[in-house]
């Protein structure tokens, strides 16, 4: 193509026009169901993928089926399992508004900008983007990483503000606001007993990060958790369970509030699994030990965009 400057008005038009296209509302409106567009997939990520070996971060890539050029777990998400061995670091330096991660295993610190966080198992931490992030760990540390790299990489935008401070979740205070929960009336007939990590700087979304949700949820011994929707993809993570706990995923619901017709995902501790935006979801612990899921999900941006449209089947 030539880089020659358009000089007479003509030329100019078609330079101005030649990306313009029209298309026919109804056959264009919902591109997901007129197969332009590709869906979400379901997809399971095993804990196998971090249990041994060198110092790495692993990408939970799915941007073949997104038909995206960049790395994505989700249209706006990107998920990483890492591991770090004792003793050595692991740098995060990605374009984004917002990074989570879960200590799965394991301790050390965490560093941005002179800003230190020391962390150990089950600990959330969140940083904002804008600067790079440094892991060094005092034991082999294995981690579950969010960030929302590949929303700025669609909008072809990079950070210019930070939102929020780096911020620690401990552990055991988690653990304590869900065991209040827990044991609250009527907990175990609600849809989900969880808790929400929640930022001071967000209280309209009461969201981890602006663009960010991350929930802390437990699935008690012989429990069903109804199934319930949202427009947010999930990114779920299997803090821990044990055999004869799974998910049902499915489009739809019948006049009962079950899924028809539904994707069976079997949980194991350490394991990741998409849950695509729209579908209904519901939880099954058939075991004799609690479960602990966490899902992180793009609903802090569909919560202010006030696009979430959460839903229970009953």
């Amino acid at each position: 193509m030539s880089n020659r400057i358009p000089t007479t008005s003509k030329e100019r038009e078609v330079k101005l026009t030649s990306d313009a296209e029209y298309f026919e509302y109804t056959s264009s409106a919902n591109p997901i169901a007129a197969k332009i567009i590709t869906k979400v997939p379901y997809r399971t990520f095993d804990s196998s993928l971090y249990a041994a070996g060198e110092t790495r971060a692993i990408t939970l890539d799915i941007s073949t089926d997104l038909e995206t050029p960049y790395p994505a777990t989700a249209p706006g998400l990107c998920a990483h399992f890492a591991r770090v061995n004792a003793g050595e670091g692991l740098d995060f330096d990605a374009n984004a508004t917002s990074l989570i991660f879960y200590v799965i295993s394991g301790k050390g610190g965490a560093s941005q900008q002179g800003k230190e966080l020391s962390f150990g198992q089950g600990d959330f931490l969140t940083f904002p983007g804008g600067a790079g992030v440094s892991i060094k760990a005092e034991t082999t540390t294995c981690l579950y990483h969010v960030n929302d790299t590949p929303l700025l990489s669609y909008l072809g935008v990079s950070v210019t503000e930070q939102r929020f401070q780096p911020t620690l979740y401990p552990a055991q205070r988690a653990k304590e606001e869900l065991a209040q929960v827990a044991l609250m009336p009527f907990a175990a007939k609600r849809n989900r007993i969880s808790i929400l990590l929640g930022n001071k700087n967000f209280p309209q979304t009461r969201t981890v990060t602006h663009t960010l949700w991350a929930m802390f949820g437990i699935v008690p011994a012989g429990a069903v958790q109804k199934p319930h929707r949202h427009q947010s993809v999930a990114l779920d993570f299997v803090a821990d369970c044990s055999p004869g706990t799974y998910s049902l995923v499915g489009t739809a619901v019948d006049e009962n509030g079950n899924i028809q017709n539904p994707q069976r995902v079997d949980w194991s501790p350490g394991m990741a699994f998409i849950t695509p935006p729209g579908y209904w979801h519901a939880h099954y612990n058939e075991s004799d030990k609690p479960a602990y899921i966490i899902p992180i999900q793009d609903a802090g941006l569909h919560t202010y965009l006030r696009s979430l449209d959460i839903r229970f089947a009953l």
